[in-house]
C-alpha cells in the first residue's frame, strides 16, 4: 500500500461513488442543503453534478468532505 495514501478515507472512492453515496443518504434536496450548488436543485442528475464537480474544486472539496463526515 502507498504510504501516502494509509489514512486517506478516499482511497479507492471515485467521484462518482462519492456522489452516489451521499445522493442515497441525503437525496438531492439534503445534498443542496448540506451544499449549496445549483447542480443539486436545478434538475439534478449524477452525470450533469459530475460534470459540474470535475470543473469546480472549491466544489468538489466540499462533497469530499461531506462523505468523510458523513461515512467516517
Amino acid at each position: 500500500m502507498n504510504q501516502s495514501q494509509k489514512n486517506n478515507p478516499l482511497h479507492g472512492l471515485t467521484l462518482e461513488k462519492i456522489l452516489t453515496h451521499l445522493v442515497e443518504q441525503y437525496g438531492w434536496d439534503g445534498l443542496y442543503q448540506q451544499i449549496r450548488v445549483n447542480c443539486f436543485s436545478n434538475d439534478p442528475s449524477i452525470k450533469s453534478s459530475l460534470k459540474f464537480l470535475r470543473k469546480t474544486q472549491w466544489a468538489r472539496d466540499k462533497v469530499e468532505a461531506l462523505y468523510v463526515q458523513t461515512f467516517s
